[in-house]
């Protein structure tokens, strides 16, 4: 019998699903109707500085809101490629039109421009791909089917989002702030001082349950926060009930793994 194989085995055909830092980066989009609704969306969720390219005739209620608000650009004609000039600075361009020929004169413009681009509905002709979004406060999961079944990549996400416990995303609120009180009270640069904090914070997030991040307020976060020194892990009944019995704190050997 032939030994396993002593590392993960290789699946090709997928994408390197990132997160996309777009902040304050200028990205362009191409049509005004449904798809390019949820496009806008999806870019205003991540902070971008959208424009949007359709005439008026194309647009949809939601896209018309969009720009009604100055929440979006808009340039009320057909894209032309004095959009991709150098010295707009696009970052990216999302195209959601029912025109097949100008979509493909647009995604060779920006493969010759360097821009990364998603024509939409057309899977060869994208840089990148969009997934379906579980969103829940800072939480984000994505579920993507590298172009094979949207619809499916959908279902799929409603499903996992059943089954998160009610309260993930104030939890994870909850985390984020936790981790910058400790960076204020413990803010070495060193290697050893960043081991020390992603293990002490490695062992909150195993030891404690969810309900209980979402019940942690800034007076709990400090005497927790107060315990770090010493490698010192309380528990949330501990916490709460003010007691200092060893047997109900945890305390660790330095060893981690970050989550």
């Amino acid at each position: 019998m032939a030994n396993p194989q002593p590392f993960p085995e290789v699946q090709g055909g997928g994408s390197l699903i990132l997160a996309w830092q777009i902040k304050h980066k200028n990205v362009l989009v191409v049509g005004g109707g449904e798809v390019a609704a949820g496009r806008i969306l999806n870019l205003l969720n991540a902070d971008a500085r959208v424009t949007v390219v359709c005439p008026s005739s194309g647009l949809n209620d939601e896209v018309r809101y969009r720009i009604a608000q100055n929440q979006v650009s808009h340039l009320d004609r057909v894209w032309l490629p004095i959009d991709l000039e150098p010295e707009k600075n696009v970052a990216m361009v999302l195209t959601a039109v029912d025109d097949p020929e100008a979509s493909t004169r647009i995604w060779k413009y920006c493969k010759q421009m360097k821009v990364p681009a998603n024509i939409a509905d057309v899977p060869p002709e994208c840089d990148f791909y969009f997934g379906s979004v579980h969103r829940d406060g800072p939480l984000q999961i994505m579920v993507s089917t590298n172009g094979n079944g949207p619809r499916l990549a959908a279902q799929i996400r409603r499903q996992i989002g059943e089954m998160l416990p009610v309260g993930t995303g104030d939890s994870i609120q909850k985390v984020g702030m936790l981790r910058r009180k400790l960076r204020r009270v413990a803010p070495g640069k060193a290697t050893e001082d960043i081991s020390k904090r992603m293990a002490w914070m490695s062992r909150v997030c195993d030891e404690w349950a969810t309900e209980e991040f979402n019940k942690m307020d800034e007076e709990d976060m400090k005497v927790l926060v107060e315990g770090y020194e010493d490698n010192i892990v309380r528990s949330f009944e501990s916490i709460r009930l003010g007691a200092t019995d060893p047997d109900v704190v945890w305390q660790f050997d330095g060893s981690f793994g970050w989550m």
